[in-house]
């Protein structure tokens, strides 16, 4: 599946079932409780805290999926085509970062 296909599947979704688009304002602050749902699972799974009872680190996938879908609605509501800009953010950061991780030591094995 392509970036523009899932953007497609999103807004047909959304118009067939979904009603309408909730606001633009609505769906990033629903984004950012997305995140922040990611943000759980993974502070417990590779930081150091740990589960409560009922959690578990198999949702990690659909928390991914959950913020990529609300970014899409978001995309879709803007008028923003994630594809083109996904190819304008890889020649940023080739053309900014080429030499810059290769030289931090930080990043040697």
């Amino acid at each position: 599946m392509t970036i523009k296909h899932a953007q497609d599947q999103v807004d047909q979704w959304i118009k067939t079932i979904g009603v309408r688009y909730f606001s633009e304002l609505t769906n990033m602050a629903i984004l950012t409780e997305e995140v922040g749902e990611l943000a759980r699972i993974m502070a417990r799974t590779y930081g150091d805290q740990s589960f409560k009872e009922g959690e578990s680190p198999d949702q990690l996938a659909d928390e991914m999926a959950d913020v990529l879908w609300v970014l899409m609605c978001l995309a879709n509501q803007t008028g923003v085509d994630l594809t083109e800009a996904f190819e304008r953010t890889i020649q940023k950061k080739t053309n900014r970062d080429a030499d810059r991780h290769a030289g931090n030591p930080k990043l040697k094995n």
